[in-house]
């Protein structure tokens, strides 16, 4: 959602600067600061998805490890009472 959201604001700006023909140089300027700021959170927030999609990943692997690792003691404390 929130990359959806960067991306939807740096196409609008550079649609604004494309369409501001009568625009002074300062009103340019800041158009395309604002334009690299969206870019760059942009940037930052794909960055974030692939970290966060990382930390996922690992986290399914543990959970995974863990059940196995549970599983595997209820078996050895099963023959424990078998014995």
């Amino acid at each position: 959602m929130r990359f959806a959201k960067l991306t939807m604001i740096t196409v609008v700006s550079v649609l604004a600067l494309g369409a501001c023909t009568s625009l002074s140089d300062a009103d340019r300027a800041a158009i395309t600061s604002a334009n690299q700021n969206a870019q760059a959170a942009n940037q930052q927030a794909a960055a974030a998805l692939k970290a966060s999609q990382a930390a996922q990943q690992s986290a399914d692997a543990a959970a995974a490890d863990a059940k196995a690792a549970n599983e595997k003691a209820d078996r050895m404390f099963q023959r424990n009472l078998r014995k």
